[in-house]
């Protein structure tokens, strides 16, 4: 069972479409309990940084969703979701994230005559082959967001060329990032939710 987080700030409804689409068990949840015993977690996100995490810490999540990573559990982070694994955001000052993966977010530079936020279809190359990365590699998905992440280059699996070089999926370990929408992302979007269930499928790990 993956569990979908729910903490009204994530685009939950949309990706639990497209988990029924793809015939895979899920549930929207925010009950920790629950969080803790699926055997992997999908965490949304669309808005502000600091109000999402406002209501991650108003629903005690914080701590439950690290010790799910600690754990070894999969854990897909979207959009706002995936830059919430991070230390910290520079999103209308500086706030912490929930830390599970090194580095920051901040804003993609408007002097560089592009559009902020980057939204719409942009192309992904892969820069580290990886199962959960190669459905992307040269293909287009659906980008809605005005900051990115700064991280080290060993936990970036793909990257999209948008006057700078924005992460668009990140990797450590159990915990994999996706900056796109892969639920608005059409039949690559499906394709890469199937690789993160096929990673659940056979993850090894251990609540003890």
């Amino acid at each position: 069972m993956i569990i979908v987080i729910d903490y009204d700030t994530g685009n939950t409804r949309n990706v639990k479409k497209a988990l029924d689409f793809l015939g895979v068990s899920n549930q929207l949840s925010a009950d920790p309990a629950k969080i803790l015993a699926a055997d992997g977690l999908i965490l949304p996100g669309v808005g502000a940084f600091s109000k999402a995490m406002d209501a991650l810490i108003s629903r005690g999540l914080v701590p439950v969703i690290q010790q799910a990573a600690r754990q070894g559990v999969p854990i897909l982070g979207i959009c706002l979701g995936m830059q919430l694994l991070f230390e910290r955001s520079f999103e209308f000052g500086q706030r912490p994230g929930l830390s599970i993966m090194n580095g920051q977010v901040v804003p993609i530079p408007d002097q560089l005559g592009v559009k902020v936020p980057h939204m719409g279809w942009d192309q992904n190359q892969v820069t580290r082959p990886d199962p959960i990365a190669d459905p992307f590699d040269q293909q287009f998905t659906y980008f809605v967001h005005s900051y990115y992440v700064e991280t080290g280059p060993e936990n970036i699996l793909a990257t999209v060329d948008y006057g700078v070089r924005l992460p668009s999926v990140v990797r450590r370990k159990n915990v994999i990032g996706i900056q796109f929408h892969p639920e608005k992302s059409g039949d690559v979007g499906l394709a890469g939710l199937t690789k993160f269930k096929e990673l659940i499928d056979h993850a090894d790990y251990s609540r003890n």
